[in-house]
């Protein structure tokens, strides 16, 4: 039988000892994070198995010697405020947990002589990025062997945050409620592709979207096709999870955008769709922040409402087996339009011929300089009929580059006021195009806050989220 000497070397970098924890309810951060060890027993047995969320898999140490070692690199820099570790029947007797803000210089944040195995919860207080368990003793002849281990933080800002003071989201009527019943609506930012400008969410950029520009929803862009998830669904899958975890963190809302677009008849990507939504719905279902988007934008003359709803029919029942609350956003006809920019106006249609479900929302999406009258007179229409969220504009042309319309947008943004459409802008990167809020090259260091790095579009768009919440 494999064994392994269980010392979780999780090391969070920048984890400062702090005077006391937050109050908010806890959020786990290590769930997928990258992670080593000291040594491993054997093949399967390797340190990234003890932050799988799988407790039929286990990190093992090699056998028969001290000290021993696993740490997580969490990414950012969190306070950390709960440990927990499930030992497999390789366990330590003594142990250290370690914080660092750099990989190198350690803080304990917790020691123990006289463990015993089982599962250690404890309450621990630090910050950083970095985090490990460092094994001094041995219990058996074995090594060291975690089923998982586990690293929590606090939501951000307590009550303060857009989750925190709406809890699980739902679907009232035809609007967005939150968990006490009130009709609310959100605002917030879309990513760029994440296979291409992954660098532009990190700790600093969501730290600004979520204080200084207020947002309330961040929009996690995956795309399946153009060098996305086809090419290597766990490398995108995992960044998919972490973005989860770090909008959670700040008490952001997660929008999973399956951004498919090209082939764009959604069923080409079923098979692809019920493994992602099936892990993620999986991990994240006891979390009360996200929302999943299952068709960025259908389109095509083949790709009727038909398509879309028995796709959507499909693929529901996959995400209600696992997570039976959370809002799913379903794109609609023609780029997710309603069908205006194809065969016409699809609003009664989609009415007569719902997806089958509950919690469920119908998505618009528009480009000010673009999409004129026609398209807006069908958002106000189609808002008194359906649920409706507005997942992707921008003020400029449909291509997401081009002169900006601020005129025509402010229609949209004051319409989406009066009737409580939640809406997310296009994009949160430093993309070259007009669409993209940062001048190019601020990803690399930024800084993200305030306006010297924004483009006008990005100015523009950053003062309307900062405006009040009517939570």
């Amino acid at each position: 039988m494999l064994r392994s000497t269980l010392v979780a070397l999780l090391i969070l970098t920048g984890l400062t000892t702090v005077s006391a924890p937050a109050a908010a309810a806890p959020v786990l951060i290590s769930a997928g994070k990258p992670a080593t060890a000291s040594s491993i027993e054997a093949t399967g047995l390797e340190a990234g198995k003890a932050v799988d969320g799988n407790t039929a898999t286990r990190w093992a140490s090699a056998e028969g010697s001290d000290p021993q070692w696993i740490r997580i690199d969490l990414g950012a820099s969190y306070p950390i405020s709960r440990v927990k570790l499930t030992w497999e029947t390789a366990y330590a007797s003594a142990y250290r947990i370690e914080v660092s803000p750099d990989g190198g210089t350690w803080s304990s944040i917790y020691s123990t002589t006289t463990g015993n195995g089982a599962t250690d919860d404890l309450t621990v207080s630090g910050t950083g990025r970095y985090i490990r368990v460092y094994g001094t003793t041995r219990a058996t002849q074995w090594g060291y062997s975690l089923w998982e281990f586990e690293v929590y933080t606090e939501s951000s800002t307590g009550g303060g945050t857009p989750v925190a003071a709406n809890g699980q989201l739902r679907v009232c009527g035809v609007k967005l409620c939150n968990e006490a019943g009130k009709q609310i609506q959100l605002r917030g930012m879309s990513s760029h592709g994440i296979q291409w400008y992954n660098q532009c969410l990190n700790t600093a950029s969501l730290d600004a979207l979520a204080t200084d520009w207020k947002a309330d929803v961040l929009r996690i862009s995956m795309y399946i096709q153009e060098g996305g998830y086809e090419t290597n669904p766990r490398l995108y899958t995992d960044r998919v999870h972490n973005l989860i975890e770090m909008a959670t963190a700040r008490g952001m809302y997660a929008i999973v955008d399956w951004h498919m677009l090209t082939p764009g008849d959604p069923n080409y990507n079923l098979t692809r769709a019920r493994t992602f939504f099936t892990e993620i719905a999986q991990r994240h279902n006891a979390k009360k922040n996200v929302l999943y988007e299952i068709a960025n934008e259908p389109n095509g003359d083949s790709v009727t409402w038909s398509v879309i709803r028995n796709y959507a029919n499909s693929l529901v029942p996959t995400i209600r087996q696992y997570d039976p609350d959370a809002p799913v956003l379903i794109g609609t006809p023609a780029w997710s339009s309603l069908g205006i920019s194809g065969p016409g106006d699809q609003t009664d249609t989609i009415r007569a011929n719902p997806v089958t479900g509950t919690n469920l929302m119908y998505v618009f999406h528009f480009y000010a300089a673009s999409h004129g009258t026609q398209y807006l007179n069908a958002l106000s229409r189609a808002a008194d009929l359906l649920p409706m969220f507005v997942t992707e504009f921008g003020t400029q042309e449909a291509s997401g580059d081009g002169p900006n319309n601020f005129s025509r947008s402010q229609q949209y943004i004051d319409l989406m006021a009066q009737k409580k459409i939640s809406w997310v802008n296009w994009n949160f990167s430093d993309d070259f195009r007009t669409g993209a809020v940062f001048t190019t090259g601020t990803c690399s260091s930024g800084p993200y806050t305030g306006t010297t790095r924004l483009k006008e579009a990005g100015v523009w768009v950053r003062d309307r989220i900062r405006t009040a919440d009517d939570f």
